[in-house]
């Protein structure tokens, strides 16, 4: 079953009023806004240390990094900060931060506490989505199906963040949906790495219609199983990609 097996949304769900005003918004869903500077160095760390460019030990001097990317040193502590909450940079005495690799039992705790947030957030979503941002979460999917034949994994990354934080918000719960972001930085250098891996683009975005199928549907058990499934699965493909590298 997929988004084409549904009958349109708009039509079952909105009054003539919503429909025009769902109509008129654009259907290509738009790119985040501009990353900070902090966050660009903490995507452009983690992927060399995922890769194994930057190896468990190495020192990350903060001097060292700023010049190099020609920042100043505030966004360069900024991400480091990040990188430690995901488990990829620990401080030592005597040497300030260096490249860690977090163990296998605290990278499995975070992906569990991942999915079932997000499944939490996608049931929710399920019940509590408007007609409109039902509408947007159909039009960003099928960004991502088009990027996914494109072949473009960062771009694909970008757009796939905007999905998921749009379903944390259709939570309608902005507690929850603020736990969940948080959780899903410290996540996010090992569930980026995983678009590397082959296929996985076109693989990721059918787990994501069985979600948005759900949501659409109104089917809150649905949403949560799928998007349960998606993030054990996002796991799984970093573990295949780990081990490549």
């Amino acid at each position: 079953m997929s988004l084409n097996d549904l009958p349109d949304i708009v039509s079952l769900h909105s009054t003539p009023e919503v429909k025009t005003a769902v109509r008129s918004t654009n259907r290509v869903a738009r790119a985040p806004d501009r990353l900070t500077r902090a966050e660009e160095l903490r995507l452009q760390l983690a992927d060399e240390i995922v890769r194994g460019t930057l190896a468990p030990g190495a020192a990350l001097d903060e001097t060292d990094i700023a010049r190099r990317f020609s920042v100043s040193r505030t966004p360069v502590r900024e991400a480091l900060r990040q990188l430690a909450a995901s488990g990829l940079v620990e401080a030592r005495a005597h040497r300030g931060a260096v490249v860690a690799q977090p163990s296998i039992e605290r990278l499995g705790g975070m992906f569990e506490a991942m999915a079932e947030l997000e499944a939490l957030c996608a049931g929710m979503a399920a019940e509590r989505m408007t007609p409109a941002e039902r509408y947007r979460l159909e039009a960003i999917h099928e960004e991502l199906r088009v990027l996914s034949h494109a072949g473009d994994p960062d771009r694909f990354h970008a757009v796939n963040e905007q999905f998921h934080s749009f379903i944390y918000a259709g939570s309608q719960n902005g507690h929850i949906a603020e736990i969940t972001l948080a959780t899903r930085k410290r996540v996010q250098p090992f569930r980026r790495a995983q678009f590397r891996n082959l296929g996985r683009l076109a693989q990721s975005h059918a787990e994501h219609d069985r979600v948005v199928v759900a949501i659409l549907r109104g089917d809150r058990n649905g949403a949560a199983n799928a998007m349960r499934a998606h993030i054990e699965r996002v796991h799984g493909e970093y573990a295949l990609y780990a081990v490549s590298v």
